[in-house]
């Protein structure tokens, strides 16, 4: 048995959840993948998952492999970069995620020149709206925006962003503008993801208000919150850079923006363990100050005026 080979194995039946999506993940046979793990608990003389229809869940003894299999391997892809000479010279995949539209509008312009004063360097871009693990998916680096849930990883503050309320002229047409947060109560509401009580969260002078539309779509892309929205189905709360154009061009009419006082702050982020890669640090700290700077403009550039309809 290769015991290296069926380490890899288990982990990447352990990142997947099951033992089929481990298979496709290594575009291996699933008899294969099933046989090496099996291989590997006899060899060890022990249990490491326990396999239910649909997924697995490690046992005590396989939790322990995993954490110093991940440490082995870890330290193997460490030798492996000083090898490689990626701690001399920025070179190699540099693999970094982010949201779909502000990637789009912000980072990726910013992303592809970098590359082109960094030749050796390729990147692999995952343009997603969920959080992707920057440990157990082997990402580099992470946009993320909001305040941020993991303390374990090392972060960047380059800016923050607000929030708009937001629909087309058509719907407001029709339903007339709400006044105040309370108003949203008898208005059409899109929301990405899953809205949980207390709904859309306002602040002004100090109070916290609560918004509750009656949700009419609610969409797993927050693009798909503007598409609806520009048809005209309802009010969405989205995030300012989000929607900066068609609100630019009249598409969509923001409103109660003086409840809207709040920002969160957009953070690149990326995992400290062992000596940082070349390419990693130089790329953090090019594309670092001039996301700030971005930023920073698109706030500058915001129109100001009271918002329509008062």
């Amino acid at each position: 048995m290769d015991r290296f080979d069926a380490m890899q194995v288990l982990l990447a039946v352990v990142d997947a959840g099951s033992l089929s999506a481990g298979s496709r993940k290594l575009n291996a046979p699933l008899p294969s993948v099933s046989r090496k793990v099996a291989e590997l608990e006899r060899h060890l003389g022990t249990r490491l998952l326990v396999r239910t229809s649909r997924n697995i869940q490690l046992t005590d003894a396989g939790r322990d492999y995993v954490d110093a299999a991940r440490q082995i391997m870890a330290q193997i892809e460490d030798a492996e970069l000083r090898a490689s000479g990626e701690y001399e010279t920025p070179r190699g995949v540099l693999t970094i995620t982010m949201p779909i539209a502000f990637g789009h509008d912000h980072v990726l312009p910013l992303a592809c020149d970098f590359l082109c004063e960094h030749p050796e360097i390729t990147l692999n871009v995952f343009c997603l709206d969920r959080i992707m693990s920057l440990v157990d998916e082997h990402v580099d680096v992470g946009i993320r925006l909001g305040e941020l849930a993991d303390s374990s990883l090392h972060a960047v503050k380059v800016g923050e962003f607000g929030f708009v309320t937001c629909a087309s002229p058509e719907y407001l047409a029709r339903k007339g503008y709400p006044s105040s947060p309370d108003d949203l109560v008898s208005h059409d509401g899109v929301v990405f993801g899953q809205i949980t009580e207390p709904g859309w969260i306002y602040q002004h002078e100090g109070r916290r208000l609560e918004g509750k539309p009656n949700i009419r779509i609610r969409a797993n892309t927050a693009t798909a919150t503007v598409t609806a929205a520009l048809r005209g189905v309802g009010i969405i709360r989205a995030p300012r850079y989000q929607v900066a154009r068609e609100l630019q061009s009249g598409a969509l009419v923001a409103m109660l923006d003086a409840y809207e006082s709040q920002s969160f702050p957009v953070h690149l982020i990326y995992a400290r363990q062992g000596l940082l890669p070349l390419k990693v640090r130089v790329f953090i700290d090019w594309m670092a100050p001039r996301l700030k700077r971005a930023l920073k403009d698109f706030a500058a550039s915001r129109p100001a005026g009271d918002q329509p309809g008062e």
